[in-house]
């Protein structure tokens, strides 16, 4: 379940923000297309993954399910406290969920190689994410020490962490351009917590014979 583990991990990367969260992880394999079974239908009409269940409470979308996690459990923060860091974190936050995500999820990939060429595939998804990335240089100058506005980890890192992840590992996009965002993918890859969460350590992760 290749995609669902790699372009939507963000509500995975809630453990390494400190909160300790215990929780059920119920894998959704989007190649089978599990995401639009009576079941799934049910928790999310729109077929997307995340979902969050937490007693009677349901929500979907990496975004919403974070800013709930910030109000349930404020005794670790996704948000810093000064307000310019913390509007920031909203700005990089929403660019990666908004403006690139949408644009290189299953669905749109699988419609562009049917409806267009297979051929335009990666060049469409790398054009977004390169449009993104530029945005996200500009937005995080400045601002960005360790991580993305700090040295602590805070929302932005949330979603930035993967998606470098996907456009090095699944798009080939050329890093060399985004000085600031490789600078932080390294900082995100000696994070214990942030590996654990990284798709190959999933426990439905696909086991690739090399028989």
């Amino acid at each position: 379940m290749e995609d669902s583990l790699e372009l939507v991990p963000v509500a995975r990367f809630v453990e390494s923000s400190g909160d300790g969260l215990k929780y059920e992880y119920k894998a959704v394999n989007l190649v089978k297309g599990e995401q639009f079974s009576p079941a799934f239908s049910n928790l999310n009409p729109m077929g997307y993954v995340p979902v969050l269940v937490d007693g009677d409470i349901i929500i979907s979308d990496s975004f919403a399910i974070l800013m709930y996690l910030e109000e349930r459990y404020p005794q670790n923060p996704l948000l810093p406290h000064d307000l310019q860091k913390k509007a920031i974190n909203y700005q990089a936050a929403s660019i990666v969920s908004s403006s690139i995500q949408p644009l290189q999820n299953l669905a749109v990939l699988k419609y562009i190689e049917e409806k267009v060429s297979p051929d335009e595939k990666i060049p469409w998804v790398q054009f977004h994410i390169g449009k993104g990335f530029t945005a996200l240089e500009k937005l995080l100058n400045g601002y960005a020490g360790r991580y993305a506005t700090g040295d602590e980890v805070f929302l932005a890192d949330l979603f930035l962490a993967p998606q470098i992840s996907a456009a090095i590992s699944r798009f080939n996009v050329d890093m060399t351009q985004f000085p600031l965002l490789s600078r932080l993918n390294d900082a995100y890859n000696e994070l214990s917590a942030f590996q654990d969460a990284m798709p190959e350590k999933q426990p439905d992760y696909p086991v690739v014979s090399k028989g």
